[in-house]
């Protein structure tokens, strides 16, 4: 998908990262973290893609929302 990726937008939580510092005051970026925003363009179609972050997975997946 990379090659065909035409916009990006990017949001972290901020709430988030602060709330998971460690002595050091630094944390680890995680999915769950992040609000993501692609829009692909491939041929003549062309989507917008959102992450979603799974709780139950504990992973964040990727879905075609338009």
């Amino acid at each position: 998908m990379q090659p065909y990726v035409e916009n990006v937008i990017i949001k972290i939580d901020k709430d988030m990262v602060s709330s998971k510092l460690n002595k050091f005051g630094y944390t680890e970026l995680e999915g769950r973290m992040l609000d993501v925003e692609l829009v692909v363009n491939y041929g003549s179609a062309k989507v917008l893609v959102k992450m979603q972050y799974d709780e139950d997975a504990d992973y964040p997946l990727m879905f075609i929302e338009r």
